[in-house]
């Protein structure tokens, strides 16, 4: 059995790691475009703050990890074609001399692209100028390299989603001034907008300057190489101009799918133009699979979508390699389940926000409510805010968001509510959950089974949040 993975990041690897674990007489080989397989692009951050000082524990495996499984690793090696009717894929190593690969089962796990921006100037910008689209590895390396060449004080980042959050603290904690621009009217828009305030709140209070509802219209650059003054211009959403002067400027503006050599090769696609796959990760190529940010994403309440999420990367992975090699397992279904870390906070999702679940047929009922980590009276409690959103002719549980402190375990309590939703629970059932409890930890009725309460009483009385 030859089988062919695509992409050394999270899809890639798990497909081929499950073919092994599987079949340990499989020859398996995956296309790595670059040195740097099974990398963390989620703990980039953290090396940018020093925290993780050597750039080599952000793999989740090495080098040596990977091949003693007995998979064979082409780094460094361009997928330029892939020939679905001879069953190979056209490479080029590292010196440009081209090959191919004879496979019997593909697996495409190409990844996202981050999205450019119509940003004037950008095009003519480069990461010498201090500039930076941050994705990959390398983009990292170039971020340090500037950061040190032009021992850089100021930073303006565009775009505050999740790793522009967590980059926005990595450049605190290195000491930089920090001003973060965000187009739309709050910070991290994937949770509703008290929560996204809640997220703002916590920046500032560490001295990250935010700026929303403003959109980058033109960067420009003055000065040598060796001391790059950045000019960064805009407009908020009411027409009011908005200027900073930077000596770097970074950029995270999203994803998109990276799909071209499948696209190439005839491959289908779906929502927001990912390979279209069905639960088994085929695609309609014969005997070619497909996995990971470059894929459309089945949401065990929406349907088919598009969420690009390492966690979710894995899993299709591990399918994809299962069933490349003859087995016949199912993608069980993305919820959306997410959590950052903002200084001292933590803020996380799971499910659907209340509008998301209006377009998806549901009548929901939204509640706002707060509650102690653990019982008030040990020292050390805190408050976890939490958005509570439920179907209002079933029950069924559609959501969960949640903001409080990074010790209250904002992460594993999320990941109750998602573990809720995958199991298609009421917000009453969730009552009666069988959750621990000692004093210093928790409370008889947890924070969750608190919120879970309150959403039912305002059902019973008639009032949501707005």
């Amino acid at each position: 059995m030859r089988l062919v993975a695509i992409g050394g990041s999270d899809a890639g690897i798990s497909a081929a790691l499950r073919a092994r674990e599987l079949d340990p007489g499989a020859d398996v080989t995956v296309v790595v475009a670059d040195d740097y397989p099974n990398f963390s692009i989620c703990g980039i951050p953290y090396h940018v703050s020093g925290e993780v000082p050597d750039w080599r524990n952000l793999a989740h495996r090495t080098v040596a990890d990977l091949e003693a499984t007995g998979m064979r690793l082409r780094l460094g090696t361009t997928a330029e074609r892939i020939d679905v009717d001879a069953h190979e894929v056209h490479v080029r190593d590292p010196q440009g001399a081209p090959s191919s690969i004879a496979y019997d089962a593909l697996v495409v796990g190409t990844g996202a692209l981050p999205v450019r921006p119509p940003i004037e100037g950008l095009d003519l910008l480069d990461p010498h100028d201090g500039v930076h689209v941050v994705h990959s590895m390398g983009d990292t390396f170039e971020v340090m390299r500037s950061l040190t060449r032009a021992d850089a004080r100021t930073a303006v980042i565009i775009g505050a989603g999740y790793l522009g959050i967590e980059m926005a603290e990595a450049l605190i904690v290195r000491g930089l001034e920090v001003t973060q621009v965000e187009q739309l009217p709050e910070v991290l828009p994937t949770v509703d907008p008290d929560l996204g305030g809640h997220v703002a709140a916590e920046l500032r209070s560490h001295g990250v300057a935010v700026v929303t509802s403003t959109a980058v219209h033109r960067l420009t650059r003055s000065g040598s190489p060796a001391r790059s003054s950045l000019r960064v211009d805009g407009a908020s959403s009411d027409g009011t101009p908005f200027t900073r002067e930077a000596d770097i400027v970074l950029i995270f503006a999203g994803v998109c799918p990276d799909v071209s050599l499948a696209t190439a090769a005839g491959a289908t696609l779906g929502v927001r133009g990912a390979i279209d796959v069905d639960r088994t990760m085929r695609t309609n190529l014969p005997d070619v699979f497909a996995a990971g940010d470059c894929v459309v994403t089945h949401h065990r309440l929406l349907g088919t979508t598009y969420i690009p999420l390492g966690t979710t990367a894995h899993k299709q992975g591990r399918v994809a390699g299962e069933n490349a090699i003859g087995g016949h397992r199912e993608f069980a279904g993305s919820l959306g389940t997410q959590v950052v870390k903002v200084f001292d906070m933590a803020a996380a999702r799971t499910g659907l926000r209340d509008h998301e679940a209006v377009a998806a047929g549901f009548d929901p009922v939204t509640v706002a409510v707060e509650a102690d980590d653990h019982k008030a009276y040990y020292p050390g409690s805190h408050r976890i805010a939490m958005r509570w959103t439920g179907d209002r002719a079933t029950g069924r549980l559609l959501g969960v968001q949640l903001f409080g402190h990074r010790n209250a375990e904002v992460a594993k309590r999320i990941d109750i509510a998602s573990t809720a939703l995958f199991n298609e629970m009421t917000v009453e059932a969730f009552s009666d959950l069988d959750l621990s409890y000692t004093p210093p930890l928790g409370s008889p009725w947890d924070a969750m089974q608190i919120g879970a309460q309150a959403w039912v009483r305002a059902i019973l009385e008639g009032n949501a949040a707005d």
